[in-house]
């Protein structure tokens, strides 16, 4: 009988020992984009508190390409042992409906861990387009169809699909520019050679406020209190539209469940502290840190909400 009951306890431990020991070495995070932009910069933070709380460097690797595909699916084939983490945005949910040959399917070969937030998304213009605002932007486009381009920091990130559903409502003609990121759609803009874009607040806010790029409109159905004198999409034209922009923490398949409950915990535990909220809460971030079941769900709606929409609208890119 000992010996059977011994046979069992080494069965169970490993299961339930491997977060009580997480983590013994370096834990990666995968951005799958240039930096730059507010995945990059919400994972950054995330990462540098991680790293204070776990008692491990918690470090942040971008790997851009395809949209986001190529850094998630990299983490869709790591290890389930919670070394590898991948921060995407609702990008990891579109792409698969937009691009046939997108190497992964989010609910099969991911694990949500949890929602770390949202962040409004801003349309911004360059200072050479003569528009001051959204209104004036549509009305522009309609005057002069497949004149204006619109730059996509990646296809079927949320700010691309923000703007489709603006131009499905509106029924605008547009040339989308695919981006690798934000900072080549932010270069061009600040240099005037795309018409405008739509990215979440943090990465455009510094430029808006310096006076080197124009907020046209926030994609909230409420203003944004840092911008307090730019409208949202709703007052210009489109009434309910709200879109924002989310962020969450995933990964790989099959994650352990005494794992995942702990990454969730602390995951959650980062993205809410103090030090969080003062980095990124003045550029409109609202935190959320659900855990793991709850993300899941949100995930499942989520696809759900982006299927239709893409069918909807008739969005496509190459591939499909």
């Amino acid at each position: 009988m000992r010996i059977l009951l011994c046979a069992l306890m080494l069965l169970v431990t490993p299961i339930g020992g491997q977060a009580q020991s997480y983590p013994v070495r370096p834990v990666r995070i995968i951005v799958p984009f240039l930096p730059g932009g507010a995945v990059d910069m919400i994972a950054r933070v995330l990462a540098q508190r991680l790293t204070e709380q776990l008692g491990q460097q918690v470090i942040v690797e971008n790997r851009a390409g395809a949209s986001g595909a190529i850094g998630s699916d990299a983490v869709a084939k790591a290890a389930p042992d919670g070394y590898t983490l991948l921060v995407q945005s609702s990008t990891l949910l579109i792409n698969p409906l937009m691009v046939k040959s997108t190497p992964y399917e989010v609910q099969r070969d991911f694990t949500p861990i949890t929602q770390l937030g949202s962040v409004p998304m801003i349309f911004v213009a360059p200072l050479n387009l003569p528009v001051v605002s959204l209104s004036e932007f549509i009305a522009l486009a309609r005057a002069k169809p497949k004149s204006l381009s619109f730059g996509a920091a990646s296809l079927g990130s949320p700010g691309h699909i923000a703007m489709e559903a603006i131009r499905f409502e509106v029924k605008l003609e547009m040339q989308v520019v695919p981006y690798k990121g934000t900072a080549g759609v932010m270069n061009d803009l600040l240099g005037g050679h795309v018409s405008g874009t739509i990215d979440g607040l943090p990465a455009y806010l510094p430029h808006v406020k310096s006076g080197k790029l124009k907020a046209l409109a926030v994609t909230t159905l409420q203003r944004v209190a840092s911008l307090k004198d730019v409208p949202t999409v709703a007052e210009s034209g489109i009434p309910g539209f709200d879109m924002v922009s989310w962020y969450g923490v995933w990964g790989p398949a099959k994650l352990p469940a005494d794992l995942l409950r702990h990454l969730g915990t602390e995951t959650a535990k980062a993205i809410r502290s103090p030090q969080a909220l003062e980095r990124l809460g003045d550029q409109g971030f609202e935190p959320t840190g659900t855990t793991p079941d709850h993300f899941a769900a949100y995930v499942a709606a989520e696809i759900g909400k982006y299927t239709r929409l893409v069918k909807d609208a008739k969005i496509a890119v190459d591939g499909n």
